[in-house]
């Protein structure tokens, strides 16, 4: 009866009076995306599709292309606008300002954001690193540099050149640690970072980009620092900050968060002076029964996977990373980095007669 020519579009008037008859249940933000979509195309009207998409809570980057080229702003005014709201939903509307650029997608999750599913991953990684550090802490009575006790290697969970068999470490030395200075830092980061950008992208977005930082690092080091042992979340927490300071810098004019610039600043030197501890930590004459102590690579490794894939992941709020050439690129090379570096591990350290510690 609205559309009895089956062209998939209504009136935006037709569309309004049906909304307030039936009392649908559309967000504010929905709706007003809706109008400024159906005044952006080329009819003037509403489209099904777009409803649809609305309702799913599904966008495309044509969706997104549509809103940012319509022939009118959103309506509403800006969240920091937004007043009586409760301690959790500030804190939404902060997280909300921290990691996303545009104001339009800041109100699409402030509206869209739900509870559930919580963002557990990084508060589960960040725990279990604590409990490990405090395990090893308390049976090796040494807090600063455990890796100087000759017994810390003999973990099962660290990354050693001669258990190279051992797959599992190539993840599992995450969970270790050098010391409070290393834990406390990327416990931090994991905290202030990670869980805001797990409360807006998603628990597999960021477990994805978390993991293929702490994979890529593992593989790095045994490729470029064949004799060292890794310990350590750094490859995961460099990958996550690095994609956000490099979409803070990409999207700079649009990022509202307070105090921005400073904040770059001291994050950059946080980080830096973090590389450069675990530089002075490799090469530091080391205790004679404890070998070449971990390596510093896994740093840069996950360095170079957020500023590629992580970027292209925070870039792609809401959006459909399968639709994208450039993921598949991104996919395409990362999978064959790790196909190199697994015939890497199998045959060439016998072939160039790498002289790696014995392991413990």
């Amino acid at each position: 009866q609205l559309d009895p020519e089956n062209t998939g579009f209504i009136g935006v008037e037709t569309f309004a009076s049906l909304v307030h008859s039936h009392e649908l249940p559309l967000d504010p933000a929905k709706l007003d995306m809706l109008v400024a979509l159906a005044q952006g195309n080329d009819e003037g009207q509403v489209c099904y599709q777009e409803l649809v998409d609305l309702i799913s809570s599904k966008r495309s980057s044509s969706f997104k292309r549509a809103i940012a080229n319509g022939q009118r702003a959103l309506p509403r005014d800006v969240l920091l606008d937004e007043t009586g709201l409760g301690i959790y939903k500030r804190f939404v509307r902060y997280v909300a300002y921290e990691i996303l650029p545009c104001e339009m997608d800041r109100r699409w999750y402030f509206y869209q954001h739900r509870t559930c599913p919580p963002p557990v991953f990084m508060a589960a990684v960040t725990l279990t690193q604590i409990i490990v550090f405090l395990c090893y802490g308390a049976r090796l009575n040494k807090w600063v540099l455990q890796t100087y006790h000759p017994e810390y290697m003999k973990s099962p969970l660290v990354y050693h050149p001669g258990h190279r068999a051992r797959a599992w470490r190539f993840l599992t030395y995450m969970f270790m640690h050098v010391g409070l200075e290393q834990l406390g830092f990327n416990a931090l980061l994991q905290l202030m970072i990670g869980v805001p950008l797990e409360m807006v992208h998603g628990i597999l977005r960021i477990s994805f980009l978390y993991l293929a930082g702490v994979l890529a690092g593992s593989l790095t080091v045994s490729i470029t620092d064949m004799r060292a042992p890794l310990v350590g979340g750094s490859g995961g927490v460099y990958a996550l900050c690095s994609a956000h300071l490099a979409n803070v810098v990409m999207n700079w004019a649009g990022m509202r968060c307070p105090y921005k610039l400073l904040r770059m600043v001291l994050a950059l030197v946080c980080m830096s002076s973090e590389v450069g501890r675990a530089v002075w930590l490799r090469f530091s004459p080391p205790l004679p029964a404890s070998g070449p102590q971990p390596s510093f690579m896994a740093h840069l490794a996950g360095a170079i996977v957020g500023i590629s894939m992580g970027l292209t992941i925070l870039r792609s709020y809401e959006e459909s990373l399968q639709d994208q050439c450039g993921w598949w690129v991104l996919l395409l090379s990362y999978g064959t980095f790790l196909l190199f570096a697994v015939f890497w591990n199998i045959f060439a350290y016998d072939l160039l007669g790498a002289q790696i510690p014995p392991p413990p």
